[in-house]
């Protein structure tokens, strides 16, 4: 059930743009990552409401402010079942391939 939530979580590119901005800088309030993402509060609140549902965000009260913090653990947990299966050589020379017939 958690990886269901996990994988829809994911599944949206907003809510990945912020767990980017959590990864580049832990700890922000809903206000700056708002304001990295130009999108209205109450959109934030509810992407990160799914996010924090699937054990992928944590908060933490500092006085009158609510950080927000990426919890890697649900990530990891869905490397090992989905993807540590797969060799890792096979995947990174596919990966390679890839970016160079795409042009990236």
């Amino acid at each position: 059930m958690s990886t269901d939530k996990v994988f829809k979580a994911l599944g949206d590119p907003t809510r990945r743009a912020l767990l980017d901005l959590l990864c580049e800088k832990n700890g922000q309030t809903l206000g700056e990552l708002c304001g990295n993402l130009e999108m209205a509060r109450q959109s934030a609140t509810q992407h990160i409401g799914i996010l924090e549902a699937a054990n992928l965000v944590t908060t933490v009260r500092r006085g009158r402010q609510k950080l927000h913090f990426i919890n890697p653990v649900p990530l990891h947990e869905v490397y090992e079942r989905w993807v540590r299966k797969f060799e890792h050589q096979r995947l990174s020379l596919l990966h390679d391939l890839k970016k160079e017939l795409e042009g990236e």
